[in-house]
Order: C-alpha cells, then sequence, then structure tokens
C-alpha cells in the first residue's frame, strides 16, 4: 500500500484522458525511480504552462503567446478558415499540415440535453470575422457525431448570409476499412457522398 501522497498523485493523473488508475500508478512508479532527474523536469515543465498558457483572441487556440503561433504565421492563408469543435481538434487536423489557412475554435457542440446552445459557442466571434470580408472558404470540420453535424448544419445556415464558400470534410470509408467492419452510419455516409470514377 503506498502513502497518501502516493495515491492522491495517482489519483489526480487517472482523471487524465487516456489514463487509467492502473496506467497513473505505473506513471508515478516511473516518475519516482526517477525523482531526481524526470521528476523535476515535469515540474519546471507543467510550472511554466501554467504561467504562460493563454487563449488566443483571435481564434481560441491554447498557446503560450497571443496571437497563437498559427495565427501570427505569415504564410498561412487568410482566406481561408478552418472551424472546429475542440483545441484537441485544431491540433490534430494542424499536426497532419494538410490545412495551409487559419483555424477557428468554437468551444464545444450544440447540444439539446446537455443544454448548449448557440450563445454558449464562439459562433458570434466567427460570424464577425467573416463579415470583416477578407475570408473565401469556411471548412466546417465538426465531429461525424449528431450534435456536430447539427452544429455544422447550423453554421452553414448562418454563412449563407455572406460571400463565402462553405465546405464540409468529407464523411465515409477509412483508408484501410474494410466494408464488414463498419456501422450501418458510416456506410450510408459513404454512399451518400461516393463520387464519379476519374
Amino acid at each position: 500500500m503506498a502513502s497518501q501522497e502516493i495515491e492522491t498523485l495517482a489519483a489526480a493523473l487517472a482523471r487524465l484522458p487516456g489514463l487509467g488508475p492502473r496506467s497513473a500508478r505505473r506513471a508515478v512508479l516511473w516518475l519516482v525511480k526517477r525523482r531526481e532527474s524526470a521528476l523535476p523536469a515535469l515540474l519546471e515543465a507543467l510550472a511554466t504552462v501554467g504561467e504562460a498558457l493563454v487563449e488566443c483572441e483571435a481564434c481560441g487556440n491554447v498557446d503560450t503567446r497571443n496571437p497563437c503561433g498559427i495565427c501570427a504565421d505569415p504564410r498561412r492563408d487568410p482566406k481561408a478558415l478552418c472551424v472546429v469543435e475542440d483545441v484537441a481538434d485544431l491540433w490534430a487536423l494542424d499536426r497532419a499540415r494538410l490545412f495551409t489557412g487559419r483555424y477557428h475554435v468554437l468551444g464545444g457542440r450544440l447540444s439539446a440535453l446537455d443544454g448548449v446552445r448557440p450563445e454558449d459557442l464562439a459562433i458570434a466571434v466567427l460570424l464577425a470575422r467573416v463579415e470583416q470580408g477578407e475570408i473565401d472558404e469556411v471548412v466546417l470540420a465538426m465531429n461525424a457525431t449528431l450534435e456536430g453535424q447539427t452544429t455544422a448544419h447550423y453554421l452553414a445556415e448562418r454563412l449563407e448570409a455572406f460571400p463565402v464558400r462553405v465546405t464540409q470534410l468529407a464523411h465515409g470509408l477509412p483508408v484501410g476499412g474494410e466494408l464488414d467492419y463498419l456501422d450501418e452510419g458510416t456506410l450510408a455516409q459513404a454512399l451518400r457522398a461516393r463520387r464519379p470514377v476519374a
């Protein structure tokens, strides 16, 4: 049985996404064994980020500077804007290095069950950015959930008032996926989004 302090640390780590109680205990043991080298570096990194973390006023990204590195990058195409639900989605898309424009984080998705309304999200800020007239295309990169698609539909309706092209990420068959293992919703979306063979 570990001391109360070690159990408290393991419980705190277990609250992180992707870590359960067993993984958290393994992480604590790893840190304890390397407390002279790894623990101080981890504590210093956490303290530094904790002090410097800010939300980008332009897009809603989380960074240590404002505007964030993406918004401040002059190589980014200011005419293309990709709208995502959360910062994790922004990071996932940007890690792929396929989108060269800028981003807008909504801070969630519409959900009647959870009481999330349009005024609870950064939709007004998005519309204000589009209204400035510099943006030609808005890519709706919502998750393929009922709430995500509801949010995308709502945004598409609101963006109709502006002279911008509104596109959405394609949904359907994943690369390497086998039809036999896919759910009916994925198959239905793939069939609806079918295109001619070049």
